[in-house]
């Protein structure tokens, strides 16, 4: 992200990460996890964290249909 030198790892409800500038107020819906760093620190660890993309609510609603047809 041009301009900017740190960042931090933020996630929203659905379970979705983000990289934010330290600089910027955290936008609503959001809440800061994981370090505060360089870029490369903060992409490291939502690679790590972040290991399913779906958003939480289609995986619950997967889970669940899952659940429905099975039993």
């Amino acid at each position: 992200m041009d301009g900017f030198d740190e960042f931090m790892v933020l996630i929203n409800h659905e379970g979705q990460h983000s990289l934010w500038p330290t600089e910027l107020e955290v936008p609503a819906g959001w809440t800061q996890v994981g370090p505060t760093g360089s870029e490369d620190v903060c992409l490291a660890y939502v690679t790590e964290h972040w290991t399913d993309i779906t958003p939480l609510s289609a995986r619950l609603t997967k889970d669940a249909e899952g659940e429905i047809s099975h039993g």
